[in-house]
Parts: structure tokens; C-alpha cells; sequence
């Protein structure tokens, strides 16, 4: 029965997608079977895994959203589920956009991401979604289908602010729309520890939420390496195995695992 991960934040550029990917890989490294869902409009993960311009006549996530929405039979997943070295994946499209317009006209709008996913439990061990940069209709479809919440955080001022906005959704879906949810903890990425301003707002956090959220220990440095192995449609580790990212992603993988 899988573990449905969902990756967060409404914040941009807090390596959202990089770590819905380089998570996926190092959990199937670790022999896991893993299906990521592209969950934003702007389908970056899809581009990762080396689709360009995906062709709107095939499905989707947002052709399945939309089934879901007119209560339709959903299609065979091996129509909807692509596989990219070893992770299987739903991509996205523009098309997720019109959903998310249309999801706020809808009665029980909210359920819509899970009733996908729930049929697809048993063949995964994790499912992990990729999110847009907000805390509209889309962004809580996803954390109502989720059993976790991994808030992906950038050590910088401005990426800082508006977490407590988001952790304050995450505990309003818990208490009225999702029971299961937890944070299953704070991700902090694209880190330079030599910096005094990154040390500083790295113990301003951690004085902040440590005894309420656990933040975990494995910290995603700054690196070309994630931009350089993303162009060529690479987890961070196959790209360049020794680059400390990958070897971070592999630690994180670990402490999910454990959790």
C-alpha cells in the first residue's frame, strides 16, 4: 500500500519539482516502487522526464481530473502512467490550468486528485506529487490526498516567509478534509552553509519549529550539477554520481524510508 508523499510549498524556487524527481529515483534505488504525479500547469516535471509540448490528445493528470470532476470511468492506467528509468509517472499539460479554474464551481472539489490515486495504492510503494507555487484548489486537492506533506524550504528571507501560512492549511485540511495528513517534515534546499545569512536563518528556523515539525536532518545544497542533470532528463546522482545533491537525495530517501 503506497505512501502518498505530497511535495509543497507556495513559495516558487524552493526545488519543489527537483525534489518530487530526485526523491522518486533515489527511493527506486533503494528498490522501491515509485509513480510521480505532475501536479502544476507549467508541467516542469513532465519536462524532466524529457517530454516536451505533451500532445493534448493523449491523458494527462488534468484529463483524468476532469473525468473525475464528470464522474466518468477513468482509463486503463498503462494509458495515463509513463515509465522513465525505472519511476513511473502521470505528466501534465496547460490543460491542468482550466481545472484548476474549474475545480472551485465544484461540489467536493477536494477529493477529485484522490479518487485517482486511491485505486493505485497497491501497485506502489510511494506516490509522490509535484505541486504548483500556490495554496489554491489544486495545491489542496493534493494535500487532501495525501498521507504526508514534505514542505521543501530555501534558507532565504523572502522563500521563509509564508510558511506558517502554509503548515496553518495543512493542519485546517487535517482537521475537515483529510485526517491522514501529516508533515512528514521541513526540506531545506538549495543551501550554502558557508554563508552567515544562511546559518542564521537555518537556527531562526529550527528555534522556530523545531519542537513542532520535525526538519529534516539531510540538507540539499546549492549545486549547477540539479540544472545541468535536469536539461539532460537526469536524476541528479545519474547525471553525476559523486555530486553531493544526488548523495543528499540518497540520505533523504533514507529518512523517509525510516519515517
Amino acid at each position: 500500500m503506497a505512501r502518498i508523499i505530497t511535495v509543497a510549498n507556495q513559495k516558487g524556487g524552493v526545488a519543489k519539482t527537483t525534489t518530487t524527481l530526485n526523491l522518486a529515483y533515489a527511493l527506486h534505488k533503494f528498490g522501491k516502487k515509485v509513480l510521480t504525479v505532475d501536479f502544476d500547469s507549467q508541467a516542469n516535471l513532465t519536462t524532466c522526464y524529457g517530454i516536451d509540448n505533451f500532445n493534448m490528445g493523449e491523458v494527462d493528470i488534468a484529463h483524468l481530473m476532469m473525468d473525475a470532476m464528470d464522474e466518468k470511468t477513468f482509463p486503463d492506467p498503462e494509458i495515463y502512467i509513463h515509465t522513465h528509468d525505472g519511476v513511473d509517472f502521470i505528466p501534465s499539460s496547460i490543460y491542468l490550468s482550466a481545472v484548476d479554474a474549474k475545480l472551485r464551481m465544484e461540489m467536493g472539489a477536494e477529493q477529485m486528485l484522490m479518487k485517482i490515486l486511491n485505486p493505485l495504492r497497491e501497485r506502489y510503494d510511494f506516490i509522490i506529487i509535484d505541486t504548483c507555487p500556490s495554496l489554491g484548489a489544486l495545491t489542496i486537492n493534493a494535500l487532501s490526498a495525501a498521507d504526508e506533506v514534505i514542505i521543501t524550504v530555501n534558507p532565504q528571507l523572502l522563500a521563509m516567509m509564508g510558511l506558517q501560512d502554509l503548515i496553518h492549511t495543512v493542519k485546517k485540511i487535517k482537521h475537515r478534509l483529510n485526517p491522514r495528513l501529516e508533515i512528514a517534515g521541513i526540506l531545506l534546499t538549495m543551501c550554502n552553509p558557508r554563508t552567515n545569512l544562511h546559518k542564521a536563518l537555518v537556527e531562526e528556523m529550527v528555534k522556530a519549529y523545531e519542537k513542532k515539525i520535525k526538519i529534516f536532518h539531510t540538507q540539499i545544497p546549492r549545486t549547477v550539477k540539479v540544472g545541468e542533470a535536469i536539461y539532460y532528463g537526469m536524476s541528479i546522482e545519474q547525471y553525476s554520481p559523486k555530486a553531493n545533491a544526488g548523495i543528499a537525495y540518497s540520505k533523504l530517501a533514507e529518512e523517509i524510508i525510516s519515517l
